[in-house]
C-alpha cells in the first residue's frame, strides 16, 4: 500500500461537484467518487456539518482525509465522506449557516474558504488493501456500524442494489416496515436486519456468497414476504411489535396455520397481564408457547420471605431445610394456568429442585 500526502484547496475539491443521488456523487473536476458502493449515506447532523464549515472559516485544521487511487487514475473517498460532502454542499449553496449561504458572504470571505487547504492522503494498492485500510484507520467523526464495515468488505453490485431497498431515507423498506423495525435505515440497520433474517444470523456468509450478484431482488422479495406474513397473522398493530425478530418467526412458522382471531384474543389478554414484563415477547410466545419470551415477573424478596417462614425453610420437593438465599420462588399454580406472582401463590424450592423442575 503506497500512501502519499497532498494539499488540496477547497476550490480544487469542489470544482465539478455533482450529486446525482443513485447515480453517484463526484467532485474534484469529476475525478473524485465521494460515495463509492461501500460508503455510508450522509449522516451528519446540522451541528456537525456546520462545525466543518466553521473550522474552515476560522482556519482551524480538519482531520486528514484518505482517497484511494483507482487503476484509471481517478479517486474514491476511503475516509472523509461526511466532511467532503459538507464542504461541497456549502460551496454549492445547498445550505446556509445562521442565514448566511456561501453566496451571501463577502468576496474575501468566499476566497478564504476556497483557498483553505485540506490534507489528503492518496492511497494506492489492491482493492483488498484499500478496504483493509478503510477498516483499520482511525475514522474521524461518526463511528462506523458493523454493517457499514461489512458493506466495505463485501462491496459490489449486490451491496449497491441492496442499499437502494434498505439504506436510503424513505427507502422501500422504510415505507413497508418502519413500524416493525428498530434502527435507522441510513445507518444500515434495516439492511443488517433483513440479511440477519434471511441468513439466520450468518450475515457475513450471506454477503460473501452474494457479493457479485447483479442485484439484491431475492432479499427484497424475502423481506416483503416476512412483513406480509406478519401483517396477515397479526392484523391488529401494537407498538410492542416494533423490533420483534419477525424473520426468525417467519422462518419457523410460515408453513403453519393459525387462527388469527384466537391469537388476537390471547395477545389482548396477555397485554393486560401485569406478570408479563416483556410485552414484545407475547408474539413469539403465542406461536411457540415458550414462557421465556415473556420474562414473567419474579417473586419479590418479601413474597419469598413470607413463603420461607410458612415452610419453615423446608423445600417442598426434597423436604430438606435450606437458608433463604439457597432457595428460589416457584408458582404453586403455574403461571400458564392462571397462577399469579403473589405471596399466596409462592412456594420455595431449593435451587437444584427448582432448576430440575424448570428443565422439564
Amino acid at each position: 500500500m503506497k500512501i502519499e500526502l497532498n494539499e488540496i484547496t477547497v476550490k480544487t475539491l469542489t470544482d465539478g461537484f455533482h450529486d446525482s443521488a443513485e447515480q453517484g456523487v463526484v467532485a474534484y473536476d469529476g475525478k473524485l467518487d465521494i460515495r463509492p458502493p461501500y460508503q455510508r449515506e450522509f449522516i451528519y447532523k446540522d451541528k456537525q456539518r456546520d462545525a466543518v464549515i466553521d473550522s474552515i472559516r476560522k482556519d482551524f485544521p480538519l482531520n486528514v482525509m484518505y482517497w484511494a487511487v483507482r487503476s484509471d487514475g481517478d479517486y474514491e473517498v476511503i475516509d472523509g465522506q461526511q466532511r467532503t460532502l459538507s464542504i461541497c454542499q456549502y460551496v454549492n449553496g445547498d445550505f446556509s449557516i445562521n442565514g448566511m449561504a456561501f453566496h451571501n458572504l463577502q468576496d474575501d470571505q468566499q476566497q478564504q474558504i476556497l483557498d483553505y487547504k485540506l490534507m489528503v492522503y492518496f492511497c494506492s494498492g489492491t482493492d483488498s488493501e484499500k478496504l483493509d485500510w478503510f477498516r483499520t484507520i482511525n475514522i474521524a467523526g461518526e463511528e462506523h456500524t458493523d454493517q457499514e464495515l461489512r458493506n466495505a468488505v463485501y462491496a459490489g453490485p449486490w451491496t449497491a442494489d441492496a442499499k437502494r431497498y434498505f439504506s436510503k431515507t424513505g427507502c422501500p423498506a422504510y415505507g413497508l416496515a418502519s413500524n416493525y423495525l428498530r434502527g435507522v435505515a441510513i445507518r444500515q440497520e434495516y439492511l443488517e436486519t433483513a440479511i440477519a433474517w434471511r441468513s439466520d444470523g450468518k450475515i457475513e456468509d450471506y454477503m460473501s456468497k452474494h457479493q457479485h450478484d447483479e442485484n439484491a431482488t431475492p432479499l427484497w422479495q424475502y423481506f416483503q414476504k416476512v412483513i406480509g406474513w406478519v401483517k396477515a397473522t397479526f392484523p391488529e398493530y401494537r407498538r410492542e411489535m416494533k423490533g420483534v425478530d419477525w424473520g426468525g418467526l417467519y422462518n419457523q412458522c410460515k408453513d403453519k396455520e393459525f387462527d388469527t382471531d384466537q391469537l388476537e384474543k390471547q395477545i389482548a389478554k396477555l397485554m393486560m397481564d401485569d406478570d408479563v414484563e416483556r410485552k414484545s415477547g407475547i408474539y413469539p410466545y403465542v406461536l411457540d408457547g415458550d414462557e421465556r419470551h415473556l420474562n414473567i415477573r419474579a417473586f419479590s424478596y418479601n413474597m419469598k420471605r413470607e413463603a420461607y417462614e410458612r415452610q419453615k425453610g423446608i423445600c417442598v420437593k426434597c423436604k430438606k431445610k435450606f437458608q433463604l438465599d439457597e432457595m428460589e420462588g416457584d408458582h404453586i399454580k403455574p403461571w400458564h394456568e392462571g397462577g399469579k406472582t403473589n405471596a399466596t401463590n409462592c412456594q420455595l424450592l431449593c435451587k437444584d429442585d427448582n432448576r430440575r423442575k424448570s428443565g422439564k
